[in-house]
């Protein structure tokens, strides 16, 4: 039997012919990443150890993401601290504030992670890797054995297999997709357990860029996929080719690989969606909900922040002005968005709308250590999850939605179909 694009990558960074689900390898990775909230964690845990030098710190990539804006006295000492131990560690691929992005979107932009890659990542969402056809895999706090050891046991997952048919009406997001699947998979529409389990999509893809990519990578995070993978098409190898670092090998499952499950997904039809606060899975068609009054709105995470979906919500903020009752934080994914922002003259449209420019990273994302709301008040987003506390007040409503959706929102001051506000 074959094996899935997944269990292939663990097989090649094991140095094993073949790999099943159930297998305990300690694979090899490519890079080893740690966000900025963990490395004073993770470094006082090997210093008590007596561990003073890490395993491979030439893999080892630091970043600058959660925490951009000092916001606090403690936000500055933790800065300080990481500068200080990147240069203890002697770790050279420190990429501090100005210097990247969120790190789950500029090694893909930039050709640090590239298909067929595997890496081990503090954070959940190294999912987003995916849509590069890598392998991201999560460590929480255990990143601390990856750094001192180079490696980490990793039982290999099975894989539920999702296949989308159809091309998106004009207006529709990637974005939309997962909530649609969120809500199918919570109502028994479709049928499968995701829990420690890899998401690989199939079907007609040819229609996603790579930010669509990372779109699809987004929600199935917040169900519990422990990774996703989007076979990389030939425009996705070309920006890899382009941006490359270092050699690649792409891969792909074997037309006789196995999964746990197999789903099919329409989406020629699918509407813009909402999901209402609490969770991801209570999507709903925009309709539903339209003329909610909103407070606050946030464009950027890692599954809308990239050029792509800052520019399909620049289309809807064209010309108009933010509703005199919303504020709105906008946080692109990369430094290199930020500069094309400038450019290409888009900086300007969201300055003259209203919205509130951050640096890149997480923005509120990051548990509202900036753009928090205020008890009782109304968010629409399109950060990675709508949990109860996520931007603060514990009692304010949050609503998940795509970039346009959320541009349009702010601007009608209610959530809105941007559709209804396209130009002719």
């Amino acid at each position: 039997m074959g094996m899935t694009a997944v269990e292939k990558v663990l097989a090649a960074k094991s140095g094993r012919a073949s790999v099943k689900p159930g297998d305990v390898v300690s694979p090899d990775p490519d890079f080893i990443m740690i966000h900025d909230g963990v490395v004073m964690g993770a470094k006082r845990e090997l210093d008590a150890l007596g561990i003073t030098k890490l395993a491979a710190p030439d893999k080892v990539m630091m970043v600058t993401d959660h925490d951009v804006i000092y916001g606090s006295a403690r936000a500055a000492e933790r800065g300080a601290f990481n500068r200080k131990a990147a240069a203890q560690w002697g770790v050279k691929n420190f990429y501090d504030v100005g210097r990247g992005g969120h790190g789950h979107i500029f090694p893909m932009e930039s050709g640090l992670l590239l298909p067929g890659m595997f890496y081990f990542d503090n954070d959940r969402h190294a999912t987003n890797a995916g849509a590069i056809g890598a392998f991201g895999f999560r460590m929480g706090g255990e990143i601390s054995r990856v750094l001192a050891t180079g490696t980490n046991w990793v039982m290999v997952p099975k894989t539920v297999r999702l296949t989308l048919r159809g091309k998106l009406k004009p207006g529709v997001h990637a974005r939309d997709i997962g909530f649609r699947f969120a809500a199918l998979l919570k109502q028994g529409g479709l049928a499968a357990d995701l829990d420690y389990r890899v998401l690989e999509y199939a079907g007609d893809l040819e229609q996603f860029d790579l930010a669509g990519r990372a779109a699809l990578c987004s929600t199935p995070t917040e169900i519990r996929a422990y990774g996703v993978f989007v076979p990389p098409s030939e425009a996705i190898l070309e920006h890899a080719r382009t941006k490359a670092q270092r050699p690649f090998t792409p891969v792909y499952s074997d037309a006789d690989a196995h999964y746990d499950a197999d789903l099919k997904m329409d989406i020629a039809a699918l509407e813009p969606q909402v999901s209402l606060p609490g969770s991801v899975e209570n999507a709903v068609d925009v309709s539903e909900i339209e003329s909610t009054p909103v407070d606050h709105a946030f464009i950027g995470s890692c599954g809308s922040g990239m050029w792509e979906d800052l520019v399909a919500a620049a289309s809807v903020l064209k010309g108009r002005r933010l509703a005199p009752n919303v504020r709105l934080f906008v946080a692109p994914g990369s430094e290199a968005t930020n500069r094309r922002l400038a450019a290409e003259g888009l900086l300007g449209t969201f300055i003259e709308a209203g919205a509130v420019m951050l640096p890149p990273g997480c923005g509120p994302c990051n548990d509202a250590v900036i753009g928090p709301v205020h008890s009782g008040e109304v968010s629409i987003s399109t950060a990675t999850n709508n949990n109860a506390g996520r931007f603060g007040a514990k009692d304010a409503k949050l609503y998940l939605g795509s970039p346009a959706t959320v541009a349009a929102s702010a601007v009608v001051g209610k959530i809105a179909d941007a559709r209804k506000l396209a130009r002719s």
